[in-house]
């Protein structure tokens, strides 16, 4: 029963580092598109939001494996 417990928190902890990375690509995406409203503009805002989420998976998987995402947020 714990164990279930901790996992979650552990996940919700894990979803708060991802968070990070993928609104930073999302806010530079929004940024690219308004700046160059056409479909080159959209795809690049749509690759700049897929590298943020790419990268806060890769940190967040990171740091659940090294110190844990509990211990990495406190």
């Amino acid at each position: 029963m714990w164990k279930v417990v901790a996992f979650l928190i552990e996940g919700i902890g894990w979803l708060q580092i991802v968070a990070g990375p993928l609104l930073g690509g999302c806010g530079l995406g929004v940024a690219v598109y308004c700046r160059k409203p056409d479909a080159t503009g959209l795809v690049l805002a749509i690759v700049s939001a897929v590298v943020g989420l790419v990268a806060g998976i890769v940190i967040a998987t990171r740091i659940w494996k090294k110190t844990g995402t509990t211990r990495f947020l406190s």
